[in-house]
């Protein structure tokens, strides 16, 4: 495990200078960009009988990595915390009917219209994926991915209430998403429809159960931060509380991306402002800072070196191109349209329907979600389309969301 890690920071170190030496691309998509790259040049390189032990090598790498488990049991809670950390809370008690109907209702819609768009459009290039099948891939597609869309957003320049929706849906809709994803997954197995009730109930249990034990955990947190002025000791505490936290949601069978969000939001606001000395906001912001940094950048690395293992023959290529639009159209109808029919009524800037549709960007979590799946005949067929519409969307909608957002809003 230590070797692997090892190996893991030195690419990303590398990729990341390269990166920021010659190209100046923001860092996320910067490093997964040279990452993937490097992964073409040397499947390129193999098709010429040359650089074959080394292609292998990584190859080997790579599958050596648990990506759904390192990412789901691992990143993701640090990840989340962090992003939450830095959000103020009065700004998204200001929109949260506006982010709590696209989290919630959005991301049904989307999974809904995605899995029906795909199940009749694959029939195109003789795909054969069961409606069900379809559904799952549009429940691992549709949560916007809160690492990718606040990584873009630094350097986007949105005005600020837009700023606020978008990174208030980013946080919550992946919860959503992986709460739908699973149901979908146990009826796909099970081969069993469950009831109505059953169905909501698993939600609001697990949604629900997330979001309070986020604020139980931010509170007991903030509690003992309270107590102490000594940012050594509150920095370990942070660290607890997102490490042993998340671990402790997977025995309540509660949704541990909603509780490491609501922890970061009681602790970067209650905590901040109340237990917290200068000294130790600004140790708990380098920290979180710069831990969220260094994970990015290796979770992005690791998104571009998977395309050494993943079967992409042409039949799947334009499937995947397929996805992307059927994924477009899907978060332009689920967020784009209800923003632009109900505009004065949301609060905020003309033309902001246009930068919350293309905002809608994937990323670690789906293409873990996907690898999630158990294995079967389709497995391959889902993995494939979810990476291309990740790919598209950190490398296509990253890298042209500002000229979105200037165009749209006029900043």
């Amino acid at each position: 495990m230590f070797d692997i890690a090892a190996v893991c920071i030195v690419i990303t170190a590398l990729l990341a200078y390269v990166n920021h030496r010659f190209f100046g691309l923001p860092m996320a998509i910067g490093v997964m960009a040279s990452a993937l790259a490097l992964s073409l040049v040397l499947i390129g390189l193999d098709t010429l009988d040359m650089a074959h032990d080394l292609r292998v090598a990584q190859e080997n790498f790579v599958a050596s990595i648990d990506f759904s488990e390192v990412l789901l049991q691992g990143m993701l809670s640090v990840l989340l915390f962090a992003a939450a950390l830095r959000v103020k809370l009065h700004e998204l008690k200001a929109f949260r009917w506006q982010i709590g109907a696209l989290a919630l209702l959005g991301t049904l819609l989307s999974t809904f219209l995605v899995g029906i768009a795909l199940w009749f459009a694959v029939s195109i290039v003789d795909l054969r994926l069961s409606l069900l099948e379809c559904f799952v891939f549009g429940a691992l597609i549709s949560p916007t991915d809160p690492v990718a869309v606040i990584g873009i957003l630094k350097s986007a320049s949105a005005p600020k209430d837009l700023e606020t929706v978008i990174t208030g849906e980013s946080l919550f809709n992946d919860g959503v998403g992986i709460v739908i994803f699973s149901l979908l997954v146990g009826m796909a197995i099970s081969g069993d429809m469950p009831a109505t009730g059953d169905a909501v109930h698993t939600l609001i249990r697990e949604a629900g159960g997330g979001l309070l034990f986020g604020w139980v955990l931010g509170y007991v947190t903030y509690r003992m931060l309270r107590s102490t002025n000594e940012y050594k000791v509150e920095v370990m505490l942070t660290l607890a509380a997102v490490t042993g936290g998340y671990a402790l949601t997977s025995y309540l069978h509660v949704s541990g991306p909603l509780a490491m969000v609501v922890a970061g939001l009681m602790i970067g606001n209650r905590g901040r402002d109340e237990a917290m000395t200068p000294t130790s906001r600004a140790y708990i912001d380098m920290f979180w800072g710069l831990l969220d940094e260094i994970l990015n950048a290796v979770l992005f690395v690791l998104i571009g070196m998977e395309a050494l293992i993943i079967a992409f023959p042409a039949q799947l290529l334009l499937a995947g191109a397929i996805a992307i639009l059927v994924t477009l159209l899907a978060r332009l109808l689920s967020v784009g349209l209800p923003v632009a029919m109900l505009g004065r009524f949301i609060n905020l800037p003309p033309g902001s329907w246009r930068v919350l549709a293309w905002s809608g960007l994937r990323g670690g979590i789906s293409v873990a979600l996907a690898l999630s799946l158990p294995a079967g005949p389709s497995r391959g067929t889902l993995v494939a389309l979810t990476y291309c519409v990740v790919v598209f969307s950190i490398l296509v909608q990253g890298l042209s969301f500002a000229r979105v957002v200037r165009r749209s809003v006029g900043s």
